[in-house]
């Protein structure tokens, strides 16, 4: 029986224990040969071979050793040490680097519930992982994504963490792998043994869904094998059917790499709901915007966020192509000014909310186009204009 304080392999002091699934045991612990001190802390794990442990158990166990060893990413704990102790019962250990933060399930449990733009930050944040381990050669399946193995670190960036599921190889036909995964987020086809990358997609989907209604996912209605809840949550309508997307319950459904479902939600597209569950060819992929400047629900895309020349230096021209109506006001000369300003600062969010855009590049685009007309017509006006407003004003004196 493991207690805190004891030491492992005369270098591994446990703090205290971070879980126990009765298989695995997981330890705080420090490092007594770390050569700095304030990074000394390291997650050790676990497995007492024997008893309810079987054969399985190790050969994920030994498989999360060896896959660890050869990744590297940010956003991964780096993989330390592998040992074993013969003392009575058969002891694997696996030491990996310690992410000071708290587990999003921590967080739920604790009465939080994530917003929309913090949703998207993790949803962001993981596919920007899946998409170094689903392109790795072999790929890298995690195969176990929930809020317990997400960390928010205090850097304020999330972690994925626990690869005690993880497979190194994409089913093939004919060949099953250990059926592993939790209910609720695993998908239909991961239980069956043939977990694919789409199979991450679907687990971080529940995840996210999760994070956003504060209910486990295998505890939300279910309609013809698809999580029902966007009844539950205050999102635009762009963002629900993302995650619809990546809902499927076929995997062919789902989009088709975890790159492709990061490339549609940064630019800010979702996919119209498909005829016969299939899939919609590009040009029918649309934005959610026009839902009016005052809406808070629909998220501007930080790639669009700034200063917009064109609204500042043509706002009289400029707020009937992008119908930012509140831009009128720049005709009253008590708060002409005041609103150039504001649509100059202003104008790309105001902009995206108040008209339908097919995508960012396009928006991005027309904004620029007016940017060039400002800078080439609405300079030269305005330098017109103040050097009459000076000439008038010095032939009064």
């Amino acid at each position: 029986m493991l207690q805190a304080e004891q030491i492992l392999q005369n270098r591994y002091q446990i703090q205290r224990q971070l879980g126990n699934n009765g298989v695995r045991q997981t330890w705080l612990a420090t490092d007594l040969q770390a050569t700095d001190v304030d990074n000394s802390l390291v997650v050790v794990k676990l497995l007492a071979f024997g008893g309810t442990v079987q054969w399985d158990d190790l050969k994920l166990f030994e498989r999360e050793a060896q896959i660890l060893k050869q990744l590297n990413h940010p956003r991964i704990p780096q993989y330390l040490d592998y040992f074993c102790v013969d003392d009575r019962t058969l002891w694997f250990g696996l030491v990996q680097e310690y992410i000071p933060g708290e587990s999003l399930k921590e967080q739920l449990n604790a009465g939080k519930r994530f917003s929309q733009k913090e949703v998207r930050k993790i949803a962001v944040e993981i596919l920007n992982i899946l998409i170094h381990l689903h392109e790795l050669n072999p790929t890298v399946l995690h195969r176990d994504i929930k809020p317990s193995n997400l960390i928010w670190g205090e850097d304020n960036h999330i972690y994925l963490v626990d690869f005690g599921a993880v497979q190194d190889k994409a089913a093939k036909e004919g060949v099953t792998f250990t059926v592993v995964g939790t209910y609720g987020y695993a998908p239909m086809e991961q239980f069956g043994g043939r977990a694919v990358p789409a199979s991450d997609l679907y687990a971080l989907g529940a995840s996210l869904i999760h994070l956003l209604t504060g209910t486990a996912p295998s505890d939300l209605p279910v309609r013809e094998l698809r999580i029902q809840f966007a009844d539950r949550v205050n999102l635009n309508s762009g963002f629900v059917s993302w995650l619809e997307k990546i809902l499927e319950p076929a995997p062919e459904q789902r989009f088709a790499s975890a790159r492709q479902a990061l490339e549609v939600l940064k630019n800010g597209l979702a996919l119209k709901p498909a005829k016969h569950n299939r899939e919609l060819p590009r040009k029918e992929v649309i934005n959610n915007s026009g839902c009016g400047i005052n809406n808070t629900a629909e998220e501007v895309p930080d790639e669009i966020k700034g200063w917009n020349w064109g609204a500042f230096l043509l706002p009289w021209f400029w707020l009937w192509t992008n119908q930012v109506w509140v831009g009128l006001l720049c005709f009253v000369p008590q708060t002409g000014f005041v609103v150039t300003l504001a649509l100059g600062a202003k104008g790309n969010e105001w902009a995206w909310k108040s008209r339908r855009w097919r995508s960012i590049e396009q928006f991005k685009e027309h904004q620029r186009g007016w940017a060039i007309a400002g800078l080439m017509i609405g300079v030269p006006i305005s330098l017109l204009m103040w050097w009459g407003a000076i000439a008038f004003v010095a032939s009064m004196l």
